[in-house]
Order: structure tokens, then sequence, then C-alpha cells
């Protein structure tokens, strides 16, 4: 199988492996494009912001990358920019190997100072308490609204978009990037523990289910109430539905490697350039999980290098 896709692959001039990376104009999905193309993997380098994507793929193709890097404009929450996407990579390749939903906003204004001050006393991400002492951030319901839907909704919407294309890789990898904020210690709800620690049954249905009471919850100021998180809040959220999410679609499709990933405490944008892993090496994280053998596992989720409980 592998020996004919490589001859046709040779035949019809295309690449042995395709990437697509979502939110790759800058941090860790920036340095992840050059990872897999340094490897010889053709990327499809995408942003929400064209004229920022443009800029990193230019970034890239100085640096030696131009053969193994394309660049096509992408909105994870806009249904017609995905069936945009899925067009270009099936006209243009024939299949999809390897996608990173790595797309992500925070869901909440965070004041810089603060935020940094509470990190260096940490020595890490701020833990709640630390959140609440420090007022390191604002929420407002239609941030969380629009995290969800980025950050889970938009990593869906991908997978289900690309899962024909996948199909026809003889290595269909998905990697979920989330985080450590996703641990379901992390949410005092023991209702969504449960749901979403349910490794075996949990349903797409209830993972919506989670959500939209989240969101309820939130919009009638009892989040504190109802067992949610108070600080950083819908990130927390997304990235633990997220995580529930992978292990559903590693149990749907048993031939691909489905994993999710908390790539450390990196230096990007939403750390406020805090944090103790450069963005290069998050990147190596990820780029570890989507170049997995095919005896590898699947629907895990990993600190860095290692396996972790959810």
């Amino acid at each position: 199988m592998a020996e004919a896709s490589t001859f046709l692959a040779a035949k019809r001039n295309l690449p042995l492996r395709v990437a697509v990376v979502t939110g790759a104009n800058k941090g860790i999905g920036f340095e992840l494009c050059r990872n897999l193309a340094s490897k010889g993997i053709m990327v499809v380098l995408t942003s929400r912001d064209e004229k920022r994507g443009l800029e990193a793929f230019a970034k890239l193709k100085d640096s030696g990358l131009s053969h193994h890097l394309v660049f096509h404009q992408l909105d994870v929450t806009v249904p017609s920019s995905i069936a945009s996407l899925v067009d270009y990579v099936k006209s243009k390749f024939g299949k999809l190997d390897v996608l990173v939903n790595n797309a992500g906003i925070f869901g909440a204004i965070l004041h810089q100072q603060a935020f940094v001050k509470a990190t260096e006393l940490a020595g890490y991400f701020p833990s709640e308490e630390q959140a609440s002492e420090y007022e390191i951030a604002t929420q407002t319901f239609e941030l969380a609204e629009e995290c969800l839907e980025t950050n889970y909704y938009g990593a869906k919407r991908m997978v289900e978009a690309f899962v024909p294309l996948l199909h026809l890789s003889d290595s269909p990898r998905i990697v979920n990037v989330s985080s450590i904020m996703g641990l379901l210690k992390n949410i005092p709800s023991q209702w969504a523990k449960e749901v979403l620690s349910d490794a075996e049954s949990v349903t797409e249905e209830q993972v919506d289910e989670v959500l939209k009471q989240f969101l309820k919850d939130f919009k009638e100021g009892s989040l504190k109430d109802q067992g949610w998180p108070i600080y950083f809040s819908a990130y927390t959220l997304s990235k633990a539905a997220m995580n529930a999410y992978t292990r559903i679609v590693a149990n749907k499709y048993p031939s691909f490697l489905v994993n999710s990933i908390g790539p450390g405490f990196v230096k990007t944008d939403i750390t406020c350039n805090t944090g103790a892993l450069t963005a290069a090496e998050g990147a190596e994280n990820v780029a570890r999980l989507a170049l997995l053998p095919n005896d590898g596992p699947s629907g895990h989720f990993f600190l860095r290098k290692e396996v972790s409980s959810f």
C-alpha cells in the first residue's frame, strides 16, 4: 500500500505527505510549519488574517522552505472558509495526511502587567487563586462564546470537513493543540467532569450539552455557584471539550491516529511571551504526534512528551 502511494505520488508529482496547520501565522503554529516543512512534508500554512498569513509565509519561504510550503486563508469559525480550504487541498494534493488544529484564542482580556507579575511569582501559568488575587484578566460572555466557537467548534468543523481527504491517506493523523488548563481537575463541576471523562461512551451531543450549560450559567452570572472555573473559564472548557472530542474521533476512526496535546508553557502572545519553552520547542512536541509511526498511540492527551490523564 505504501509503495503504491509512493509510486502514485511520484507519478503525479505530489508530495508524499501533506499537512494543514491552522492558526499558523505566529507562535507554535508558525514554528510547526517550519518544523514539518524542513522534514520534507508539504505544509499548508493557514491564517484567519490573510495579510499576516502571507507575511508569515514569506518569512518561511525566505528561510529556504518554499518547496514545501503553501498558504491559504482560513477562518475556522466560517464554514464556507473551511470548505474553500478543503477544495484547495483536494484539487492541489488529492488527500490530506496530517491535520493540526492549532487555531485558538484565550477568551479573555489579559491585563499584561498583572499577568506577568503573577506568572513570575508562580513560576508557571497562574492558578485560579493567583489570577483572582492579581486580577489578571477580564472576561465577558461575548468573548466566552467566541472562544468556544473558535477553539472547540472550529476544530470540530475542521475534522468533519477533512475526514474524507484523511481517509485517502496511508497514515492519517489529527493533532488537537490543547492545554494543561484543559485538565478536568480544573473544572469543579462534578457533572461536567463525569461527562467529559467517560472515555468510552462520551458523545458529541453530551459535550455540546456541557458547553451550552456553561454558557447559560456564564450569562446568568452563576459560574461559581454552578461549579465552573472563575478565571480563564471559556479557555479551560474549550480545551477540556477538545480533549473529550479527541477520544470521540479516535474511537470513530480507528485507522486514524488522533491525539491532543498540551505543548508546554510556551512563550506566545497568549502567555504575554512568558513561559519556559520557546515556540519552536512547543512546536517540536506537536510535531512528534503529527509524525507518529503507524503503530503509535491514539485517543490520548499528552503533556509535552508524556501521556497524561484527562
